[in-house]
């Protein structure tokens, strides 16, 4: 935590270097010692420590100064920093004005020129102030910090990303917090068109920053430190990093490439409590930072956000095009990039996505939810798990079901958590038919299946967890794919008996492998997976044995 200021004003260049000089042989193992020559560069040195999240214990005040005199300084001060002791130093024909605003500003001592010898005159007096501010401080945050609206689509963004990459950050909602309305006019920005304001513990900052952006800056690896790897995964899920693992702890140079935060879908899951050798349960961010911790204990590389656009076989190397331009090239290739959550095709849904609708972002959003009516659509666990996550913090929590309950798609044990919930109401029959709203989300309409009866009711925040939908569009021409573009791979791939077209070589492709031979499917990605964490595990480690055997092929 960087050192509290004390903070000096003064326009006499001497004196305002002898101040400094007293205040840092006294306190500076302490305290960071401040100087500015005139009250208005001194208005700006604070306006950047509050910018930095950095505190002010001290102003030690000169009173005549031209243009802003010292009283008139700290009462400016007084808003930005109210917690800082306030002192004045001043002349003999000076202390009636400071004794005055002892009554008017709230200054804490007034101390005379000169204050020789600082032992009897000075130290006593800040020691005694020091001591008193000492006694109710507490640390500000020490992270990132987020200023933003909760309506904005791209400060939705922002948090979901630094959430999902499990970085600490705090909220601050410009519509809220007069805090934040203060930081942005110190930043020098609009309050509307320049947010989300990102503000780092450095004192840099970014304006309505990418994700990209971002991960630059807080030294997230982006690109490549080589060109080719034995093994390139595409994703980091369960069975992405679980084939990571297995792979480099069993010699391979391995690199995984993930577009938007290790973990995938189940990093994003509040609670996971059927996954062997968890009896309580674990979250999918702590299960994600286990599996990456393991995974570069192994020496894996993992590139995030990073997304791969394409592929090339050039037998015996895969070649892998990445969106910023660059290519690497590797042995094997395995595709692990999981599913997304299903698009509800409903009008406003486009226009209120990141206002209001959300898919997923359970964790990312249930603090903004407090006290609030919240709607989930989805029945499968992933929307059972959300459930009770914001039943914590919710008013009312209810789950829109199109089927007649819970049980043909939900795992007992939520089921049973669900109906045990005071503040969970399950709808079945019921399907969204339009959101409404101008700038936010303000009401759903929700038609009965069965009567075809149709209500709209009042609504600031809808999440979607529906259906399974696979982004391997950019596989295009190169790896076969069902009707819903999940992966074909092993037994899959055999039409009466007959290997693919195009296949090479002497042999039945292997269990999880594609139609072309060295590019491996895994997890939800491949057609007829289990759609559940702990297979996705098990797919990626039984991978890497198929790896093995192509490679010594």
């Amino acid at each position: 935590m960087a050192k509290p200021a004390i903070l000096t004003v003064d326009d006499d260049p001497e004196v305002l270097q002898a101040i400094a000089r007293d205040l840092r042989q006294q306190y500076g193992d302490r305290f960071r010692i401040v100087r500015a020559d005139s009250g208005t560069s001194a208005i700006e040195a604070i306006e950047q420590l509050k910018l930095r999240n950095e505190s002010v214990a001290l102003f030690l005040v000169d009173q005549r100064m031209p243009n802003m005199s010292g009283v008139e300084f700290l009462e400016q001060a007084l808003g930005i920093f109210p917690q800082a002791k306030r002192a004045l130093l001043t002349a003999y024909a000076d202390t009636e004005a400071a004794i005055q605003a002892i009554n008017t500003t709230q200054i804490d001592y007034y101390l005379l020129k000169p204050w020789n010898p600082p032992e009897e005159r000075l130290y006593p007096v800040l020691d005694d102030l020091l001591d008193d501010w000492l006694a109710s401080f507490r640390p500000p945050f020490e992270g990132i910090r987020v200023i933003g609206s909760r309506w904005s689509p791209l400060s939705h963004q922002v948090k979901d990303f630094l959430a999902r990459n499990q970085l600490p950050y705090q909220w601050l909602d410009i519509e809220l917090n007069p805090e934040a309305q203060k930081l942005v006019s110190y930043a020098q920005l609009n309050c509307r068109q320049d947010l989300p304001l990102v503000l780092f513990p450095d004192g840099s900052q970014l304006s309505k920053p990418s994700n990209l952006q971002i991960a630059e800056k807080i030294g997230l690896t982006t690109r490549a430190q080589q060109q080719f790897y034995d093994l390139a995964i595409v994703g980091s899920g369960p069975a992405g990093l679980a084939a990571a693992v297995y792979g480099a702890s069993e010699g391979l140079s391995t690199v995984a490439i993930e577009r938007e935060a290790p973990g995938g879908q189940a990093g994003s899951s509040s609670r996971i409590e059927n996954y062997l050798g968890f009896p309580v349960g674990l979250s999918g961010v702590d299960l994600a930072r286990r599996a990456v911790t393991q995974a570069r204990r192994f020496g894996v590389e993992i590139l995030s956000p990073q997304e791969v656009v394409g592929i090339r076989p050039q037998p015996p190397y895969h070649m892998v095009r990445l969106a910023d331009g660059s290519e690497i090239s590797c042995h094997v290739l395995l595709i692990a990039t999981g599913v997304s959550y299903r698009q509800l095709d409903v009008p406003g849904m486009e226009r209120l996505s990141g206002a209001g609708v959300y898919y997923g972002a359970a964790m990312t959003e249930a603090l903004s939810c407090k006290d609030e009516d919240v709607y989930l659509v989805g029945g499968a666990n992933s929307a059972g798990q959300a459930a009770m996550y914001f039943s914590k913090y919710a008013r009312q929590v209810t789950m829109l079901v199109r089927g007649e309950s819970l049980t043909k798609s939900m795992s007992q044990y939520l089921i049973d958590q669900i109906e045990s919930t005071p503040n969970i109401a399950v709808r079945p029959y019921t399907q969204v038919v339009e959101v409404k709203g101008e700038k936010n989300l303000e009401a759903i309409a929700l038609s009965d299946i069965k009567t075809g009866e149709t209500e709209t009711v009042p609504a600031t925040s809808l999440f979607i967890f529906i259906g399974a939908s696979p982004r391997t569009d950019w596989l295009d021409g190169v790896v076969e794919r069902d009707a819903n573009a999940f992966i074909l791979t092993g037994p899959d791939l055999m039409r009466e008996s007959k290997r693919p077209k195009g296949w090479t070589l002497d042999r039945d492709p292997f269990l999880l492998e594609t139609n072309v031979p060295g590019i491996f499917a895994v997890g939800d990605v491949r057609h007829g997976s289990v759609k559940r964490v702990a297979s996705g595990v098990g797919e990626g480690a039984i991978a890497v044995q198929f790896i093995h055997r192509y490679l010594n092929g």
